[in-house]
């Protein structure tokens, strides 16, 4: 089969002449072949990620199309369909390309596609949605991703990405079209002559940027200037976080110059991932000149951010989870001491994030609902809350993988939100003469030293694929007795739909002492994800703990 799709795309004369070199560069590689054709791009709930190249198993124009074209098919099928969808890009290779063929197809469809005319943060095309009165949207990105992914996001009229449901039936529309005979498609030109591929207006982007002001802390303390050093990792953040920064005050901003312009090859940070210290390296060099309050990174579709700050000496990298936490008590300290905290407030995290914003949560009479792994599912948290007319009730949601939301402005993690907030918070801890880090430290006394930790495992290609499945089996059929010398006291798996929340191939193993790992595949990468907890009197104590589990538990992740 995967012989006979290759020779199927060498022989089509719409064949970009870049596609066609690739596939004649691997004639007679039985392996490359398999690869890029053992299978299609699984259409998930996070839409559509995979390598950019030549076949079924890559990103590329036809992929995208076909993709575009059961879109289009499940758009036309929703009762009081209103077709219009909104499309927003990052700076990955081909990211433009892609938004404006998705366009083209949807105009061919007879639906109007309003495409950002620039590239734009992923939360902004969440607001767009709804602003918009959108059927859906799309948003060509793959988030922190290597230079060599890109990917298709789908979202709902609600400006969450889509359900697993819609999910389902976008899949199962996209399986009856060929990518090549199957697809509707018109030129550029002649859909923008038609008027069913616009550019989004200026006023939908300055909406959002509104929204996002309209979150800002009520801080009425006088407050210290703040000195920020600014990196994008050569994405979409430049334009919006320097805005809304601008409209809060903070105007001492120095941008990383090697990473401030749209890039997708990523020249200076491979994997630009602002949980990791290599992407944030060139800042931290410019920080040893600038001397700032905080270094400030938004990933490269800027709707995770990352931070770090300079506490005895050197630079320190704050975690997602701790970057949740603080910014929970802190939200919650000033609503509070405002008088502008919600009756029976509402939290709200993943499955995957630190246990201590159980602790803070409780400590503020604050509900914290549990969902699982990806922001989509905080998102219809709020959408329940909205349907309920309580949605005011909503104060902030964040996951560990350093994503944050304080409003219900938009339906996913906002970078641009979290970066005002952020900001905001270390003006409020500096009146205090603290940095974050050692803000960080007095929750630590107050609650306990919670600490966690992520392992990732690559699996790449069909083997990789099919190892990732039989680890999962091998676990739920024999699951460990004990990880690392720590009995293992109950097995959770989410496999069926565990506390109200959808089927999730999720496994997680409490231990002694109340520590804990969780497995999962990853929905976007060729990955295994292994999350550790543990708790302590210190670091030290809980990070002992930690390494007693991951030696415990790599051995069954190869």
């Amino acid at each position: 089969m995967e012989q006979q799709e290759y020779s199927r795309w060498l022989s089509r004369p719409d064949l970009t002449p870049e596609l066609r070199q690739e596939l004649e560069s691997i004639r007679g590689d039985q392996a490359a072949i398999n690869d890029r054709f053992y299978r299609e791009l699984e259409f998930g709930t996070g839409g559509l990620r995979g390598v950019l190249g030549a076949g079924s198993n890559r990103m590329n124009i036809f992929t995208v199309r076909k993709a575009t074209q059961g879109l289009a098919a499940y758009v036309l099928g929703l009762p009081g369909a209103k077709k219009r969808v909104a499309i927003a890009h990052d700076s990955r290779i081909n990211s433009r390309l892609f938004a404006v063929q998705a366009g083209c197809v949807l105009a061919a469809n007879g639906i109007t596609a309003f495409l950002y005319p620039r590239l734009e943060p992923t939360p902004a095309l969440s607001w767009a949605v709804r602003a918009q009165g959108c059927d859906a949207g799309i948003c060509i990105t793959a988030s922190h991703n290597p230079a060599k992914y890109n990917g298709y996001k789908v979202y709902g009229a609600d400006g969450c990405q889509i359900t697993v449901e819609a999910a389902k039936a976008i899949q199962q529309a996209i399986d009856g079209v060929d990518c090549f005979e199957g697809v509707a498609i018109l030129q550029e030109e002649e859909a923008r002559a038609r008027g069913l591929l616009c550019d989004t207006p200026e006023a939908v982007l300055d909406g959002f940027v509104d929204a996002v002001y309209e979150q800002r802390m009520p801080l009425s303390q006088p407050l210290p200037a703040l000195r920020v050093v600014y990196t994008p990792l050569n994405g979409t953040g430049l334009e919006c976080v320097r805005r809304i920064l601008d409209r809060i005050g903070i105007t001492d901003v120095t941008v990383v110059p090697e990473q401030e312009k749209p890039d997708g090859n990523f020249p200076t940070c491979p994997y630009p991932n602002p949980e990791i210290r290599e992407a944030l390296q060139k800042g931290i060099e410019l920080c040893e000149t600038v001397q700032p309050d905080l270094l400030l990174a938004t990933d490269p579709d800027c709707d995770r951010v990352g931070i770090a700050v300079k506490n005895e000496g050197e630079y320190v990298l704050l975690s997602g989870n701790e970057v949740g936490v603080l910014l929970l008590d802190f939200i919650c300290r000033v609503r509070r001491q405002a008088g502008t905290m919600p009756a029976a407030p509402v939290a709200v995290s993943t499955i995957v994030s630190t246990d201590m914003a159980d602790a803070v949560a409780q400590k503020y009479g604050v509900e914290l609902r549990r969902t699982l792994t990806g922001f989509k599912f905080i998102g219809e948290q709020i959408g329940l809350l909205e349907g309920q007319g309580q949605r005011e009730r909503y104060i902030f949601g964040f996951e560990e993988s350093y994503g944050y939301l304080s409003g219900p402005h938009v339906r996913d993690k906002d970078g641009v939100n979290a970066s005002m907030l952020i900001c905001q918070m270390a003006q409020f801890y500096k009146a205090q003469g603290k940095n974050l880090a050692q803000a960080m430290e007095e929750l630590y006394r107050e609650f306990g030293c919670y600490q966690n930790s992520l392992h990732s495992f690559t699996f790449e290609g069909q083997a990789g694929f099919s190892r990732m499945q039989q680890i999962m089996r091998t676990l739920r059929e024999q699951p460990p007795v004990a990880i690392g010398g720590l009995a293992v006291e109950k097995v959770v798996d989410y496999a069926g739909g565990l506390h109200g929340l959808p089927k999730a191939d999720v496994l997680e193993f409490h231990c002694e002492g109340g520590a804990k790992a969780m497995v999962r595949p990853s929905g976007t990468e060729p990955k295994m994800k292994l999350y550790l907890f543990a708790r302590g009197k210190d670091r030290a104590q809980a990070q002992a703990v930690l390494e007693r589990l991951r030696a415990g538990m790599e051995g069954n992740l190869k």
